[in-house]
């Protein structure tokens, strides 16, 4: 068991370095138009998709009406939630960019609770206000700010992919194949952001195009990673080391683009992560805890 997670752990991070990666690279692509980023990203990493498909011999099923309609939510949402995040990357220092995207697991509890009816604990509850309180931190609520529009996008599109994950756990539980989930949401975004890509898209260079290759493979590296990562132990083992990609694309934004956070970037980053910590310690050993002394009375 202590093999497999420490399998997983590695995994974990390897996905947090390629979504890292996958930021550097849509941030370095330039002044194109956020949904051609949008498109071309999801381009290439549905071609992936398609021929680890195939490979795999995997099935096209998605199974019932209601499996139809959440997945089409999970890839409305997880577009609207990429688009947000993209825009934000070409406007923002790429830890922010990527901080405020990482989010999306407080919003996965919220919408958890909204439409899967799970419970929501006082305590969940706190941390997603804790962490809510550290997003502001980044965002930095001003009519003075003038990256208040892209970090309030940022934001929104960490909301986007708390709802796409949402619906990928309850697509999860009902037998629809991960690799299925990836492609029908890749395609799905290409289709979403082609009548732009038609009518009002910019010529892009070599190292452009490049670029969004290199986003679209970095993208389904992470994918697979994580994937592998959850295959080999619990998500609530594990969630935790995801936040390695705060360092990764504060290494890469110092390098690369000669980004540095501010101050209170590094308050909230320090707020979110202690949220994220403190709901890894509860997952793994308070509530525990708590159960085995409630099953023994």
């Amino acid at each position: 068991m202590a093999k497999k997670k420490y399998k997983a752990v590695i995994y974990i991070v390897i996905s947090a370095f390629c979504f890292a990666l996958m930021g550097l690279f849509v941030a370095q692509s330039g002044d194109l138009p956020t949904l051609q980023k949008v498109f071309f990203r999801n381009f290439f990493a549905l071609i992936i998709a398609v021929i680890s498909l195939k490979k795999s011999h995997t099935k096209f099923e998605i199974g019932d009406k209601k499996n139809h309609a959440v997945l089409f939510v999970r890839a409305l949402g997880g577009t609207i939630g990429m688009i947000g995040n993209f825009y934000a990357l070409g406007k923002l220092n790429l830890s922010d960019a990527l901080m405020l995207n990482k989010m999306s697991p407080f919003f996965v509890i919220v919408f958890s609770f909204i439409f899967l009816k799970e419970k929501l604990t006082t305590f969940q509850a706190l941390t997603v206000v804790g962490a809510f309180a550290g997003s502001l931190f980044i965002i930095k609520p001003s009519f003075a700010n003038v990256e208040l529009f892209p970090a309030v996008c940022g934001f929104l599109g960490g909301m986007g992919a708390g709802l796409a994950y949402t619906c990928v756990r309850y697509l999860g539980q009902h037998g629809v194949k991960g690799s299925v989930i990836v492609a029908y949401f890749s395609g799905f975004s290409c289709l979403f952001t082609l009548p732009f890509l038609i009518f009002q898209s910019k010529p892009m260079s070599l190292v452009q195009l490049l670029c969004l290759l290199g986003a679209g493979i970095s993208a389904a590296g992470g994918q697979f990673s994580i994937t592998a990562a959850y295959s080999h132990a619990p998500a609530k083992e594990i969630s935790v080391y995801d936040y390695s990609q705060l360092i990764f694309s504060t290494i890469l934004g110092v390098i690369f683009l000669g980004q540095f956070p501010d101050h209170w970037s590094f308050i909230g980053y320090a707020i979110i992560i202690g949220m994220a910590v403190l709901v890894f310690l509860y997952n793994n050993f308070l509530h525990d805890k708590a159960k085995v002394k409630k099953e023994s009375t």
